[in-house]
């Protein structure tokens, strides 16, 4: 069990919290601010407003969220709930007295740190900086939390972060991604990094391919008229899963601080090799699920979950990438993200190339060594390799996994990563955020998909909800998909 005094504190500060009544905010970050305070981590003199936009809301707020929090927290300390609820001021913007009642909020504290965590649509990311800025509410030591998805294009993402540069510098912006903060990924630095075995052989000399999937068993559910304007391309790969690109293929930092990490992954991006209309239906495949399932268990459809019968959505993306730069010559990257596939996992595998000379004739083919990094669920890293199965009579062959099982090997309960991502913004760690230098150039690759499948009249693949989604064949020619961790 991590104890608290291994518990680094962060010094008091004061956060506000736009969109408070939202589903982020009661599912995520009011626990993370619970446990960190239950951790010893969040200091006393430490303040959160949470700003709501009804003047009802005012009365009710603490009320859900305590019950919000009862219901989410596991084994709740009635001691920290009551300490964090008295730390929480309600703020309504029914009207425009809003800003000044967060000016008499300031003046009555001694911290030094603000944070802005917006937790609402992006479309009024720059109306809420522009009034910050108005009532003289930014200070040097105030930092601002923006949520994907910033914007829907380059153009309308230039837009916001021009909004937002207006009034804050870029080393005061957070962009926040929670997949850099899972304790797996955090682990791949280390893994990385920190073993000759790995960084020796991390380059195309050795590894034939890397595969990055993100699968979900659900449906849009309630996301569906946000999930609607977006798609998997860039509700999932945008932002999750090529930040896990670049962690995985970035040049080692000369030290692990936030100039440096972020400079090796803008240089990742900028050497993706953009997708045409000549290689398009080779490299990016998409999809939508249809009705799928069993008569006794019958599944949706996309359409069906959104009841708009015309939508073009895709609900599936399966991309072929190639980082061209000397490192990753010729290493295909794939990533694949769905809805409403067979199981729920996120995981990294990283295939190696095979013995350049088999000494066992009799053995024909030896599965590859595999390293595999499976972030959801049962958090675990395994190295598959071959071994001899015990007998007389000869050789015979196994792939055999080696695992470490975070749950076995570290006891106790696992941060989650807006925790970490938390703790970070007041410390004023940028490491784990985007740079706007990144966003950019993943909007470049981006929008080559994007424009390719719209210049070639691209359609979706359909597939039945429950199942592994299209496109093996296209995509991965001799090679296959990872079909789950415990092969």
């Amino acid at each position: 069990m991590i104890g608290k005094k291994s518990i680094e504190t962060v010094q008091d500060f004061d956060m506000v919290i736009f969109g408070a009544t939202g589903d982020l905010s009661f599912r995520k970050i009011f626990p993370a601010l619970y446990y960190r305070l239950n951790e010893g981590q969040v200091k006393p003199k430490s303040r959160i407003a949470a700003i709501v936009r009804k003047k009802e809301d005012e009365v009710n707020f603490k009320i859900i969220l305590q019950k919000n929090l009862e219901n989410s927290v596991i084994n709740i300390n009635s001691a920290v709930l009551n300490d964090l609820l008295s730390k929480v001021d309600v703020v309504s913007i029914s009207d425009n007295s809003a800003y000044l009642k967060l000016e008499d909020w300031f003046k009555r504290s001694f911290n030094s740190v603000r944070v802005y965590y917006l937790a609402t649509p992006s479309t009024v990311f720059g109306s809420i900086a522009k009034k910050l800025h108005e009532h003289n509410l930014i200070t040097i030591q105030s930092r601002i939390v923006l949520e994907k998805p910033l914007g829907k294009d380059k153009g309308s993402s230039n837009e916001i972060n021009g909004e937002i540069l207006a009034y804050f510098s870029e080393n005061q912006i957070y962009r926040i991604d929670h997949y850099l903060g899972k304790e797996t990924v955090q682990n791949l630095m280390v893994l990385r990094f920190a073993n000759y075995l790995f960084e020796n052989s991390w380059n195309s000399n050795h590894i034939k391919s890397v595969q990055i999937s993100a699968a979900e068993s659900l449906g849009v559910e309630k996301r569906g008229d946000y999930y609607n304007q977006y798609g998997a391309l860039l509700d999932m790969v945008q932002n999750h899963l090529l930040q896990l690109l670049c962690l995985i293929a970035m040049e080692p930092p000369s030290m692990l601080n936030a100039d440096e990490v972020r400079v090796e992954k803008y240089k990742v991006l900028k050497s993706l090799r953009l997708i045409n209309n000549q290689n398009v239906e080779d490299c990016a495949v998409k999809g939508q699920y249809s009705r799928g399932g069993t008569n006794e268990m019958m599944l949706p459809s996309y359409l069906e979950d959104i009841e708009d019968f015309s939508s073009e959505t895709e609900t599936f993306v399966a991309i072929r990438a190639y980082i061209d730069n000397w490192r990753w010559k010729s290493v295909p990257f794939y990533i694949r993200t769905g809805k409403r596939m067979s199981e729920k996992f996120s995981e990294i595998v990283i295939t190696f190339k095979n013995v350049p000379h088999n000494v066992f004739p009799e053995q024909k083919n030896f599965i590859n060594n595999k390293l595999i990094i499976r972030l959801q669920p049962k958090e675990r890293i395994e190295f598959v390799q071959m071994v001899k199965v015990p007998g007389p009579g000869g050789y015979r062959y196994k792939p055999v996994s080696m695992k470490l099982d975070y749950q076995e090997s570290f006891k106790g309960r696992f941060p989650d990563a807006y925790e970490r991502l938390l703790m970070d913004v007041v410390r004023g760690n940028q490491t784990l955020f985007m740079s706007n230098d990144e966003l950019s150039a993943s909007w470049d690759w981006i929008t080559s998909i994007s424009n390719a499948w719209k210049e070639t009249g691209h359609k979706n693949n359909l597939y039945k909800a429950g199942t592994d989604g299209p496109g093996d064949e296209i995509l991965l020619n001799d090679d296959q998909w990872h079909k789950n961790s415990s092969e």
